[in-house]
């Protein structure tokens, strides 16, 4: 029995994270360059979100580009930012025949305007879709966020539209760039690699954890299923005792 049939369909989460790890190390490992392992890499994504639909997943959260990333090598910074382009641009359609909705996170106004300006259009055309939700967290860093959060409260208390004892979690989660989507129930990391690396990190205060030895390349929608399993396998207590849960 594959791991697809062992997936408890009543007990999805709602919302899964990856960190897509291991791009340049697969292609190492292929004595290719660099940028081939993000060309494969883009691949894999395309099967997890056709996975992510055939079983139901609403939310999908990939980490494609981080803050730190633009302190890489200026030629793979190019080529990462000419492949984000050539895929939204040819995934747009395939976005709206799986009934996709694109969603972006993070300091977009730091990308090259053409990566603006496609992503921008690429949202607008799949915006009526709901049938999952992708969203491409870029030039995205999670301290980033949570301070450009404080500094919108800030503001709000400065021009008095919110009072000091009125911020609560709940204020302060509706001024993060993820504030009209559930957080993570899931995250999943590839390559063998044990750390979150400022993704999401207000978000993921309770989201299990998984990680696999999986180069994000070869890492493909049966993977998922597997980690999914192995999610629903976990006791949720979110603070309590197991007594408490039945």
């Amino acid at each position: 029995m594959g791991f697809k049939e062992q997936i408890d369909i009543n007990r999805l989460p709602q919302h899964i994270a990856i960190i897509m790890d291991g791009n340049g190390r697969w292609a190492k490992n292929q004595g290719k360059f660099r940028v081939f392992g993000h060309e494969s890499g883009v691949l894999s994504v395309k099967d997890i979100v056709e996975g992510c639909v055939d079983i139901g997943i609403k939310y999908l959260t990939v980490y494609a580009f981080s803050t730190e990333n633009w302190n890489r090598p200026i030629e793979e910074v190019n080529a990462l930012m000419e492949l984000l382009i050539a895929t939204i641009n040819q995934e747009a359609e395939t976005l709206n025949k799986n009934n996709v909705r694109l969603n972006a996170i993070g300091d977009l106004k730091s990308l090259p305007q053409k990566c603006i300006d496609d992503l921008a259009s690429a949202m607008e055309t799949t915006g009526k879709n709901d049938k999952c939700t992708l969203t491409l967290a870029l030039s995205y860093s999670a301290k980033w966020e949570i301070v450009e959060a404080t500094k919108k409260i800030a503001e709000q208390a400065k021009e008095g539209k919110i009072n000091i004892d009125e911020i609560d979690e709940s204020a302060f989660a509706a001024q993060l760039t993820t504030t009209n989507i559930p957080d993570p129930e899931l995250m999943i990391r590839t390559s063998g690699e044990h750390r979150i690396s400022n993704f999401l990190l207000w978000q993921m205060a309770y989201t299990e954890l998984y990680f696999t030895e999986t180069l994000w390349p070869d890492f493909r929608r049966e993977d998922l299923f597997e980690a999914i399993v192995d999610y629903q396998k976990r006791e949720r207590r979110f603070g309590k005792i197991s007594e408490q849960l039945n």
